[in-house]
């Protein structure tokens, strides 16, 4: 074990990539970078994590930030509950532990959005407390290294996994040996055809000898995807565009789109000439069909968006509790989904 922990350091000393939140042991710049970094590579990442410490340059000016800010500042990184749980962990440490993060694994746990593995990185990282991560690069590694064959999606294989991380974890400086592991399983031990032939553990590592790196690590379940088709209707009046916020309890919440006709196929003009008038009661002669988009398809972990957007200019002002009229003017100051912010740069025109 401590071989194994000395090739790993020695190896990230050499290689390991200069990135500003490995500069400082501050609890709050290790928990940005983790919950920025999760499910998004480095490269997109970094400029979120430095638009962050600008902007919030403390957990409790994050604390004190609107929502909506929040959000604005978060749009293009995908999975906004994870800014939403961002911002709910930040008044959590200032609200219970006076704007300091807590030095304990247990109480890191139960900030919200916090899980083991960035509890761990915290924990280790930042307080040099015993704690081992295991994340995707972690289960990789260790599943090749040591031929693991346990299910990394199953609770067996989970806690096996744990088990192991913490018997390999360095305790004598657990943050830069967590740091090593991940980065190694980043930037060496890759999921598609790595270079095992300069790696330091190809002596040794049971995958490589047996073939089988290809096949490790194991994973048995697949999530259904769901498809979904977005009939979007993006309603001009002006100098103004009407936007809707999403609600809870599906994607986007709180997040900024257009009127949607969510169907099972995609509509044609005739029948989005329909239901908008059946939703607002309108007669042929209030709106018309400026113009469309190209069907798009818009991908997210487990649903397939097919999504086409509809212009129509309106010629009286339209009374709808759920939209919200927007000059155009100020349109980004609203957090928008990707697939609405993309549809709209794509589309200059129709904002003229």
């Amino acid at each position: 074990m401590l071989m194994w922990s000395k090739l790993l350091k020695d190896w990230y000393s050499e290689v390991k990539r200069d990135l500003p939140w490995r500069k400082s042991k501050d609890p709050y710049h290790i928990w940005l970078s983790e919950v920025i970094l999760q499910q998004t590579r480095v490269a997109q990442g970094l400029p979120y994590f430095e638009t962050f410490v600008a902007h919030y340059p403390t957990v409790a000016h994050l604390a004190a930030a609107p929502e909506q800010a929040v959000l604005r500042d978060w749009q293009g990184l995908g999975y906004y509950s994870r800014a939403r749980n961002l911002h709910e962990a930040a008044k959590q440490v200032v609200e219970e532990h006076g704007g300091r993060f807590p030095a304990n694994y247990k109480t890191l746990l139960q900030l919200k959005g916090v899980g083991p593995y960035t509890a761990a990185a915290i924990a280790s990282i930042a307080f040099d407390l015993p704690e081992a991560v295991v994340d995707g690069n972690v289960y990789r590694v260790l599943s090749r290294v040591y031929g693991v064959r346990e299910a990394i999606d199953q609770p067996a294989g989970q806690k096996a996994f744990a088990a192991l991380a913490m018997r390999l974890l360095d305790r004598n400086d657990p943050g830069n040996y967590n740091q090593a592991l991940m980065e190694f399983g980043a930037l060496q031990c890759v999921p598609v055809n790595p270079d095992c032939g300069s790696c330091i553990f190809s002596r040794d590592c049971v995958a490589y000898k047996e073939g089988l790196v290809s096949l490790l690590p194991i994973k048995l379940g697949k999530v259904k995807v769901r498809k979904r088709f977005f009939n979007y209707v993006v309603i001009r009046f002006g100098d103004g565009l009407y936007l809707q916020q999403r609600q809870a309890g599906d994607i986007w919440q709180h997040l900024w789109d257009f009127t949607n006709f969510e169907t099972d196929y995609e509509l044609d003009e005739a029948e989005i000439s329909s239901h908008f008038q059946q939703k607002f009661s309108f007669s042929e002669a209030d709106f018309q069909l400026i113009a469309h988009s190209e069907p798009v398809k818009h991908v997210l972990t487990h649903q397939r968006i097919f999504a086409k957007f509809w212009l129509v200019q309106i010629f009286h002002n339209l009374q709808d509790k759920e939209l919200k009229f927007v000059p155009i003017k100020d349109l980004d100051t609203y957090p928008l989904p990707r697939l609405i912010d993309l549809t709209i740069k794509k589309n200059k025109e129709w904002l003229d």
